[in-house]
């Protein structure tokens, strides 16, 4: 696609207004490049009284991990994404793209083109580093040994970073949403090597290097304040520039302009937590991952601001509890949670480094003692150390109090608003079946950015073992083919007509033209649970295709029956997919598939006659047969593709029948 293309198609996804806007943006940053409306010396802070912490003053009880992750960055080895502790420098190559070996230019941020690879390289790896997360584990490494090496590094790399990342120049003076990251990174960093009054910051040099970063702060502020994601890109990123915005001014209250900052800050919170997720908990993007992402803004936030004495209003607290029930409700009784739309492997600061840490858990751990609620202490299992570094002593008393709620249903089967639904039984036990459907929108605002092409398709597991999965996302800018396969309707439980996406894409983050899906039927009882929906991206074919799909479990024979109903008039190809876990081992009989996983088996029996039955592992054109944990890897898995040739109306249906034997007793996370 050329920039051209790309330019073209993103106009069209903008109003009015919104172009309006983009141009007196354009002309502001113009005039910024040539010194105006910008922030040439930072006045000097004025009141520079002992700022309020919301990073707890505690002892971990196993500081190891920290050490050792320490110990490898004072070394210059970072693990970023693929690149497994890296040689990455000490201090690095700050506008250095590590995996491609590119060096941006330092050129004006706002004008400088971050999607050409052949420009920046891989902006994902680029910026990533600069948010600085590692700062937080050498300050926690400092925190918990006393070692002054720790200190020296954080001084090292600020002061590297201060050097060689000049006020508006060059890639990471380009996005908010990363000023906004680092902004929250630098407040934990300095609430937890103990501010003014760190060593730090003692002598001729760490004067110097206090006021370098202070005069930084106060520009980064500045830059938030007037380059706020707006219109259709006020997405996670319009949240993240806020909470950078808010938890700074609590963090350095040193200027009179910090507080109207604050202000305006904290009304953008209110407004977009009740804006951009729906009332019964769903994030309007569309992704899990990006849920937990906004999330920590969110409870960072709102952790700082009581420091503050500046409260969230109640509705606000009731979203972000609504939110973690919808993540306790898809989380199934092993601690899987589905990669429903895109995830990049994003934090917004890094607070544990425990082996077996995981975001999802620590956020309902979070929320246990938040909100006082022994179902989520269920849910999580366990304490983690960012709760503990977030809510300390007091944290640790009330979550040890609550009684954990086990083996009950999901706290809602029903996401109408969201376009989640839950359907299973035995719940949270070693024979737990649990199926979500999706019939929700394809994501958020006019280009629906993190949303995939995903409508009726759904995630099964069965006692904690994963059978159906979502693929994941793998890549986001350098590489449309993989990029487009991951976000695609065939890397997805549903169906494909003609071979084509249910949603046209426009762009690596933008979509065209939007299927729209509507769950036309929900109910359970004691003995079956049904969902019906439809989706209408096949309309636009020139002989339209309406796909419907119904998907009964009946609990007592554990069976689960999935009818595809297509209405058109003329021939159609259609391929149903089926993408398995990694730990599956998926055989083809006569009348459809055998799957195994560690102890439980499914048979898929297809009702109708397909054409062609195929198993596909790995295979790279087309893309089919791979699964994406973490951003930039990926790993083979096998997926089952069904044809059929249709002509007029057809229904088409698959029974899926799953065998738990007697002695099953799951895996030890599952008990």
């Amino acid at each position: 696609m050329t920039k051209l293309t790309w330019y073209f198609n993103r106009v069209r996804q903008m109003s009015a207004g919104e172009i309006g806007s983009r141009i007196v943006t354009k002309v502001r940053s113009h005039a910024e490049q040539f010194g105006l409306a910008t922030c040439r010396r930072p006045p000097l802070p004025l009141n520079l009284e002992r700022s309020r912490n919301f990073i707890s003053n505690f002892s971990i009880g196993n500081p190891s991990p920290y050490i050792a992750t320490a110990d490898s960055l004072l070394q210059g080895k970072l693990d970023l994404f693929a690149l497994k502790e890296g040689g990455y420098g000490n201090p690095p190559e700050w506008n250095r793209d590590p995996r491609s070996g590119i060096t941006a230019p330092l050129s004006f941020g706002k004008t400088l083109d971050y999607r050409d690879s052949l420009l920046v390289g891989d902006i994902k790896y680029l910026w990533e580093p600069n948010r600085h997360l590692q700062l937080v584990t050498l300050a926690q490494a400092y925190r918990l040994s006393g070692d002054a090496r720790y200190l020296d590094g954080i001084g090292l790399l600020l002061q590297s970073w201060l050097d060689q990342c000049p006020y508006l120049k060059g890639p990471n003076w380009c996005s908010s949403l990363e000023l906004g990251i680092r902004l929250i990174n630098w407040s934990v960093v300095w609430q937890t090597i103990g501010g003014l009054e760190s060593p730090l910051f003692q002598g001729r040099g760490g004067k110097a290097l206090l006021g370098n970063w202070l005069d930084s702060i106060y520009r980064h502020v500045h830059f938030i304040r007037y380059h706020f994601s707006r219109f259709s890109s006020a997405n996670n990123h319009l949240i993240g520039e806020a909470a950078g915005l808010f938890i700074s001014t609590c963090t350095w209250p040193f200027w009179k302009e910090f507080f109207n900052c604050r202000k305006l800050a904290h009304r953008i919170l209110v407004q977009e937590i009740l804006n951009q997720t729906f009332p019964d908990g769903v994030g309007k993007e569309q992704a899990i991952s990006y849920q937990q992402f906004v999330l920590d803004f969110f409870l960072l936030s709102a952790l700082a601001g009581r420091e503050c004495s500046v409260e969230f209003p109640p509705a606000y607290w009731r979203r972000v509890e609504r939110m973690l029930e919808f993540i306790a409700s898809v989380m199934d009784t092993g601690g899987n949670v589905p990669s429903i739309g895109d995830g990049d492997d994003g934090f917004v600061v890094r607070l544990s480094r425990e082996p077996d840490f995981c975001p999802y858990k620590s956020l309902l751990a979070t929320g246990a003692v938040l909100f006082k609620r022994g179902d989520f202490k269920a849910k999580a299992g366990r304490l983690d150390d960012k709760t503990r570094w977030l809510l300390g002593q007091e944290g640790e008393q009330v979550f040890s109090s609550l009684a954990a709620k086990k083996n009950r249903p999901p706290i809602r089967l029903a996401y109408p608003d969201g376009g989640y639904y839950i359907m299973g039984c035995h719940w949270e036990t070693p024979r737990e079946i649990r199926l979500i459907a999706d019939a929700g929108p394809l994501g958020y605002l006019s280009i629906a950015a993190h949303g995939h092409a995903d409508a009726l398709s759904f995630i099964l597991s069965v006692g904690g073992r994963e059978i159906l999965i979502d693929p994941g996302t793998y890549a986001y800018h350098n590489n449309r083919k993989w990029r487009d396969y991951f976000r695609g309707t065939s890397a997805h439980n549903t169906l494909c007509v003609d071979g084509q996406d249910q949603s046209v894409p426009g762009g690596n983050f933008m979509w065209l033209k939007k299927a729209d899906a509507k769950c036309r039927l929900w109910e359970e009882n004691e003995k079956e649970c049904r969902f019906i929906g439809t989706q209408n991206g096949y309309l636009r074919l020139p002989d339209p295709v309406r796909h419907t799909r119904e998907i009964v479990l009946q609990q007592e024979e554990n069976r689960i029956l999935v009818t595809d109903t297509l209405e058109c008039r003329g021939e159609h190809r259609i391929e149903r997919f089926w993408h398995f876990a990694e730990n599956c081992r998926v055989q083809q009989t006569e009348s459809g598939l055998v799957v195994e996983n560690r102890g439980i088996t499914l048979n898929f029996q297809t009702l109708d006659d397909p054409e062609q039955v195929a198993i596909r592992v790995g295979q790279e054109s087309p893309p089919c047969g791979w699964i994406s944990r973490r951003y930039d890897e990926k790993e083979v898995i096998s997926t089952a593709v069904f044809l059929n040739q249709i002509l007029g109306k057809t229904r088409l249906t698959t029974q899926i029948d799953i065998f738990i034997p007697p002695e099953f007793k799951g895996s030890e996370e599952v008990l």
